[in-house]
């Protein structure tokens, strides 16, 4: 690998607002905000719009579309 193209990679908090939650982990993203995190060392903060903690997959609030009656529908209309 070439030196110097490569951004540095290193210990990054994320937080998800919505949800409350913060998950410590590496990541090349970067940010001025910085936060102290439970082991008293202070890391770089990224916000996050939606998480693990506040995606309606991983919650299980999902809503399932009927594509099943959408085209049922259509092909009454049209008389297939």
């Amino acid at each position: 690998m070439r030196k110097d193209i490569h951004p540095e990679y290193g210990p990054v908090v994320f937080r998800d607002k919505a949800a409350d939650f913060a998950f410590l982990t590496r990541s090349t993203k970067t940010s001025a905000k910085t936060i102290e995190w439970e082991d008293g060392r202070t890391y770089p903060l990224v916000d996050v719009d939606i998480s693990s903690a506040s995606h309606p997959f991983y919650t299980g609030t999902a809503r399932v579309v009927d594509t099943a009656g959408r085209v049922e529908r259509f092909q009454r209309r049209y008389r297939f």
